[in-house]
């Protein structure tokens, strides 16, 4: 037997909340493009993103650590991936549409430079005459422009809702600007859960890789109102924090902030009479959300990861280190554009210079960046 897009659309009305947008209801593509027999057009978004070369390069992107630092920790692709799992759980247990959310989780962080956050804000930096650098848009940019993968049309002619999605991605550390995506709407329910998972996500992975590097101790931990919670929930005696036993504390971490989320959102469509995808996108607020206890003990969480992870002087020389690399690759090429590769240079004679070098910048891998470093300023490296 074989399901067909009709039949796969007609099933979402079966399995989808009022609110969970349908996939026969898209706005459709900027580009008029024939639709899949056998897939809807989200999962055709999703299809489309997975098979780019910016998805590819998170492999070797940083999350917290630089590749350098060992094979164990997330990686800006491993992150993904894992928000793309704990997006589509929150979405099928709402009844959302699974779909679309995969599509934006997968695409949340294509924009990411090399060197995670730290080589945004060295990007950001030197584009400050120039227009500035943000990964949530350079996301988007990568969808609708850098990614050539037909002869007639840029991008790769997503559908609108998840553009919206991409272009409404926030989280207590990324803001959107939804200009040409109705900015006065919030973002659908499939764009809300990629936010809280993305956020849950790299909380309490950071916190696994933290313990693991042991740039975190449990001793360092004791104070906080989650870790008192895990560690009876879990049944740890405290008498050494063991690989198995980290594993089941994170897991459990997952459990109890998804079940937050799930209740806490249920109470909100409640209390709100939600209907619709239009009645949710019309509220005041995003619907999708921690309970204000979850939302106190995270906001204790990532204050201390702050403090201890991701000021630590391990990661912090690391983070210098990576914004002297591409500072210096960047004053390279904009100084002296005939050492960009030839295709580049072509790029940047017809597009805005700048612009065309960070896009370059942005899209190397961190091992790349390292390497093309010492190509330029190392005389016993071959260029």
């Amino acid at each position: 037997m074989l399901v067909t897009r009709e039949q796969l659309e007609t099933f979402e009305d079966s399995i989808l909340a009022p609110y969970g947008f349908r996939s026969r209801d898209t706005r459709g593509r900027e580009f008029p493009d024939k639709e899949p027999k056998y897939r809807t057009v989200f999962q055709r978004d999703r299809d489309r993103i997975l098979h780019t070369t910016a998805f590819r390069r998170l492999e070797y992107k940083t999350q917290v650590f630089v590749i350098t630092e060992g094979d164990y920790y997330r990686t800006r692709l491993t992150h993904t991936l894992e928000v793309t799992q704990i997006g589509r759980t929150i979405a099928r247990a709402l009844g959302a549409n699974e779909d679309m959310v995969e599509a934006i989780c997968m695409a949340h962080d294509l924009g990411h430079p090399p060197f995670g956050h730290a080589g945004e804000a060295a990007l950001n930096l030197l584009m400050k005459d120039h227009g500035g650098f943000d990964h949530n848009c350079q996301s988007f940019r990568i969808v609708t422009e850098l990614e050539c993968r037909f002869p007639d049309r840029p991008g790769l002619n997503l559908t609108w809702e998840v553009r919206e999605g991409i272009v409404k991605h926030e989280t207590e550390y990324d803001e959107s600007d939804a200009s040409g995506f109705d900015p006065d709407k919030r973002g659908h329910i499939e764009a809300q859960i990629a936010n809280v998972a993305d956020e849950l996500a790299y909380t309490a992975h950071d916190l696994d890789d933290g313990l693991h590097s042991g740039l975190i101790t449990p001793e360092q931990l004791q104070g906080l109102k989650l870790w008192q919670l895990l560690i009876k929930t879990v049944g740890w005696s405290d008498k050494g924090l063991d690989e198995l036993t980290r594993h089941r504390i994170i897991r459990k971490i997952i459990g109890l902030e998804v079940s937050d989320i799930l209740e806490a959102t249920n109470k909100e469509l409640s209390e709100h009479a939600v209907e619709s995808v239009e009645d949710l996108q019309s509220l005041p607020v995003n619907v999708v959300t921690h309970s204000n206890e979850f939302n106190k003990i995270n906001s204790e969480l990532k204050s201390f990861l702050y403090e201890n992870m991701y000021r630590h002087h391990r990661v912090y020389r690391m983070q210098v280190k990576a914004e002297r690399i591409l500072e210096d690759i960047f004053r390279a090429y904009t100084t002296t554009p005939e050492i960009l590769p030839v295709d580049v240079q072509k790029l940047a004679e017809i597009k805005d210079f700048h612009r065309v070098v960070t896009d370059y910048i942005a899209g190397m891998t961190d091992r790349f960046a390292i390497a093309e470093h010492g190509r330029l300023f190392d005389p016993q490296i071959q260029p």
